[in-house]
C-alpha cells in the first residue's frame, strides 16, 4: 500500500496527530545569529537570525532533534521546516537562490525522522509545507492605488511550483497548504501543485489549513469559514481546515462550522492560547488537550495537532486525549 492510501485508510480509523510548532522550540534553542550562520553563511551580507528554514541547512541536528521530539510524543504527521521557503520571501535575506535547496533538505530531514519511527502499526507520514508568503496578491500594497500589488499570481504560481518540485523530490507523502490568510495565495499554491503533478506524473495528497486572524471570524482578506471552503473544495484536498491566530476556545466555532460544511476531512492546528504582553503562550499541554479532545468527542475531527506556542508537551497531551476519540466521518 503507498503512503497515500496508508493515510487515507488511517483516516477513517483514528483521529491522527499532527506535530506542534517548529518555530517555538527553536526559539527554546536561545540561536545567535553565528549558529544561524553556520560556517557555510559566516561571511553573509544580511542578518541571518530569524530565518528558521535556514537552519535546515546550517543546523540540520537541531531540526532533527525537534522532530523526532515530536514524533516521541506522538505524532503521526511532521511538517518540513520550510514554512518561508519561496524566492519571494527568501529575497528579505538574500537567499533566493538557495529556495530549492531549503526545501529539499527541510523534506529531506523530516524523511529521515519519520522513517526512524514508522512501524507497521504506526507509520509516520511527512507534510511538506506551503506557508502563506509574505507578500498578499489580493490586497494592495499603496492606499493610492488599489490595482497595486506585492507579488502576482503567475510568481506565486512560479514559487510554489519551485517548493513544491523540491519536497516531493525530498520524500514528502503529502503536501500541506497553510495559515492561509489570502485564498488568492493559497489558489496560486494549489494550482502550482497540482500542475507539477500532473507535468511530473506523480501525486500526492493535498492539505489545506486557512486562519481565522481575529474574534470577527474571517480571513485577512474577508472570507468567513464557508466562504473559504468554497473557494477551494474544488482542490479535492484530503483534509480542510484551519490553523493558527486563535487558540482553541476562540477557533472552536470555525472548527464546528468547517465539520459541518465539509466533505473532505477536517484538520485543526490551533495556537496554544492567544499571546500575552511579552508575545508568549501560556494554555498549558493539559488545558490544551481538555479543549481538543471535547472537539473530539463532538465529532469534529480528522487530523489535530498545534501550531505557535505548542511543544511536544502539548502534542503528547493531545495525542493521549483523543487516543479513543472516533475520527469525524467521511463520505
Amino acid at each position: 500500500m503507498s503512503s497515500s492510501e496508508d493515510i487515507k485508510s488511517l483516516l477513517r480509523e483514528r483521529i491522527l496527530v499532527l506535530d506542534g510548532a517548529m518555530g517555538t522550540m527553536i526559539q527554546r534553542a536561545n540561536l545567535q545569529e553565528a549558529d544561524y550562520r553556520g560556517e557555510r553563511f559566516a561571511d553573509w551580507a544580511s542578518p541571518l537570525k530569524g530565518m528558521n528554514d535556514l537552519l535546515s541547512l546550517t543546523q540540520p541536528k537541531l531540526i532533527r532533534d525537534i522532530h523526532r521530539a515530536y514524533l516521541e510524543a506522538g505524532a503521526d504527521i511532521i511538517e518540513t521546516n520550510n514554512f518561508n521557503a519561496t524566492p519571494s520571501d527568501l529575497v528579505r535575506y538574500g537567499l533566493q537562490d538557495y529556495a530549492h535547496e531549503i526545501n529539499l533538505e527541510a523534506a529531506r530531514q523530516a524523511r529521515i525522522c519519520a522513517d526512524e519511527f514508522s512501524s507497521d502499526d504506526k507509520p509516520r507520514f511527512v507534510a511538506g509545507v506551503l506557508g502563506p508568503n509574505q507578500k498578499t496578491a489580493s490586497v494592495s500594497v499603496d492606499v493610492s492605488d488599489p490595482g497595486a500589488r506585492a507579488i502576482s499570481f503567475d510568481e506565486l504560481v512560479e514559487d510554489y511550483s519551485l517548493a513544491t518540485r523540491a519536497l516531493i523530490e525530498g520524500g514528502v507523502d503529502l503536501i500541506l497548504v497553510e495559515t492561509i490568510f489570502d485564498t488568492l495565495n493559497a489558489k496560486a499554491a494549489v494550482f502550482a501543485v497540482q500542475t507539477v503533478f500532473e507535468q511530473d506524473a506523480v501525486e500526492l495528497p493535498i492539505m489545506i489549513s486557512g486562519t481565522i486572524t481575529d474574534q470577527s471570524g474571517r480571513t485577512l482578506t474577508g472570507q468567513i469559514t464557508e466562504a473559504f471552503y468554497n473557494s477551494l473544495r474544488h482542490a479535492r484536498p484530503l483534509t480542510i481546515g484551519l490553523n493558527c491566530a486563535l487558540g482553541p476556545d476562540e477557533l472552536r466555532q470555525y472548527v464546528q462550522e468547517m465539520a459541518r460544511i465539509s466533505e473532505v476531512g477536517v484538520s485543526a492546528h490551533p495556537n496554544a492560547g492567544l499571546p500575552n504582553e511579552l508575545g508568549e503562550y501560556d494554555l498549558t499541554p493539559e488545558e490544551m488537550a481538555e479543549h481538543l479532545e471535547e472537539w473530539a468527542q463532538h465529532g469534529f475531527l480528522n487530523i489535530v495537532g498545534g501550531c505557535c506556542g505548542s511543544t511536544p508537551e502539548h502534542i503528547r497531551a493531545i495525542a493521549d486525549a483523543v487516543a479513543d476519540k472516533r475520527p469525524r466521518e467521511l463520505a
